[in-house]
């Protein structure tokens, strides 16, 4: 039994949110109610994590994107997605002034170093006092291999292999020190006992790492480690080490597919992992009202806000390498030929376009919501409790499309809702965020069982 289940064995939801600003929809800080300058503005986010902390949600969760969100000047200029905090200092920040939700803030295994990532992580997770996780992203924007001196990204499958790698080398890191290794013995002069100390002396395809990590274990043995990927790549890699994972499915039917596909591989992939240890998030993006008709009005209202570069680019950079601005935006989106962007995603939106016939306007305000659905708190939370029953979801990856009135809307009105149908808890009983999701804590046993100790490890 986990601490996701309640105390008669019930398995119970749990909930991460995205804090993105003044929200997650792309118009969200044109709106009246949500405040312009909200990407850098820590007093907004400290508000929004404490009221999700106050709805007892798993995890804040912070996305990274390694370049401006939009270098070109026919959208850029209309939208606030190219003035973000850095994850890392958001979170540490964040870890301050909350007390038990979990921090969770994208790194890429593209344009990084394992060293790097599993010191940061490592420290925001003393920091915290074991609440600090990892998601594992592959970068898939050419803007930021522009930054990093390349003319294009690593192809698809090869970026992936690098992230398993990278992955393995990372855990390696913070196994580094056994639990109780520092001892910091004043009387006998000693900080810690060198037998607990491990040098993993990584030598890989992609890396050279020789350790040790210069922090002790982190108080959870590792970080959660998220993953994000609709792909066959993206799918073995969640099953490989993903303990939350993110989809980014709209349909039940196809969510429950990906749920049962990607819980299937665990055990093989995952090296004999226990397929209720990966929790499977889709994305959400809910809009709440007193009545139906209201909070259609609420959700329309954003999307006339959508400026029509804007609502061109959207479908241009999910699409792939195409051209849109002599296309009209409400006709057909034209063919799109093989790209090295994000597959999952280029295929959920060619399957819009191409099995509903959608225009490029209807793409473009289906893309800037994220999986936006709308209503009561009732029928929000009908939604919620479909997929979850129905084995679509272990809970939701939390988008609001515009903070932070939508945040406080689910947390005073959804989540009672949910609480009263025993879905969700009604306070935390745990400190950690592996306490919260009811996922085991890595023991250094598991070092080699779990492939984290690669050529050379174990070295003291």
């Amino acid at each position: 039994m986990t601490t996701t289940r309640n105390g008669r064995g019930r398995r119970m939801l749990t909930f991460g949110a995205v804090l993105q600003g003044a929200g997650g929809h792309i118009a969200g800080w044109r709106h009246p109610l949500s405040p312009p300058d909200g990407g850098l503005d820590l007093a907004h986010h400290i508000r929004v994590a404490q009221t999700l902390e106050r709805g007892t949600f798993d995890v804040v969760f912070v996305a990274d994107l390694l370049a401006v969100s939009g270098t070109h000047l026919d959208s850029l200029p209309r939208t606030a997605r190219s003035n973000t905090f850095e994850p890392l200092t958001l979170l540490a920040a964040l870890s301050t002034v909350t007390e038990r939700i979990g921090l969770v803030g994208a790194a890429s295994t593209t344009y990084n170093e394992p060293f790097h990532v599993a010191r940061k992580f490592a420290s925001l997770d003393h920091l915290s006092a074991g609440r600090a996780g990892w998601n594992v992203v592959t970068s898939v924007s050419p803007r930021e291999a522009a930054n990093f001196g390349q003319d294009a990204h690593l192809e698809h499958g090869l970026r992936y292999k690098r992230a398993a790698e990278f992955v393995d080398v990372v855990r390696a890191l913070w196994d580094s020190f056994d639990d109780g290794a520092v001892l910091r013995d004043t009387a006998a002069g000693r900080y810690y006992d060198p037998a607990g100390l491990h040098t993993p002396h990584h030598r890989g395809e992609h890396f050279t790492v020789r350790g040790p990590l210069s922090i002790s274990r982190p108080p959870q043995g590792h970080p959660v480690i998220f993953q994000a990927g609709s792909s066959e790549a993206g799918k073995n890699l969640a099953a490989r080490d993903g303990e939350v994972v993110f989809t980014a499915q709209r349909e039940l039917a196809g969510a429950q597919r990906f749920y049962a596909d990607v819980k299937a591989q665990a055990p093989a992939r995952g090296r004999g992992r226990n397929p209720d240890h990966l929790l499977v998030w889709p994305v959400l993006a809910p809009i709440v009202a007193d009545t139906e008709a209201a909070a259609r009005a609420r959700r329309d209202e954003l999307l006339e806000l959508i400026h029509d570069d804007v609502a061109r680019r959207l479908v241009q950079d999910t699409a792939g390498d195409l051209d849109l601005s002599g296309y009209p935006l409400d006709g057909p989106l034209p063919e799109v030929g093989e790209t090295n962007r994000s597959r999952g995603r280029q295929e959920q939106l060619l399957g819009l376009a191409r099995g509903e016939n959608r225009t490029i306007r209807e793409l473009a305000r289906r893309s800037s919501g994220g999986g936006m659905i709308t209503g009561t708190p009732e029928t929000i939370a009908d939604h919620v409790e479909e997929w979850f029953t129905g084995r679509g979801a272990d809970g939701f990856n939390v988008g609001f499309p515009r903070l932070p009135g939508a945040a406080e809307d689910f947390v005073d009105h959804v989540v009672p809702e949910l609480r009263r149908r025993g879905l969700f808890r009604e306070s935390y009983t745990e400190t950690t965020l592996r306490g919260h999701l009811g996922l085991p804590r890595p023991g250094e046993r598991d070092r080699a069982e779990s492939g984290a100790e690669t050529s050379g490890a174990g070295a003291r």
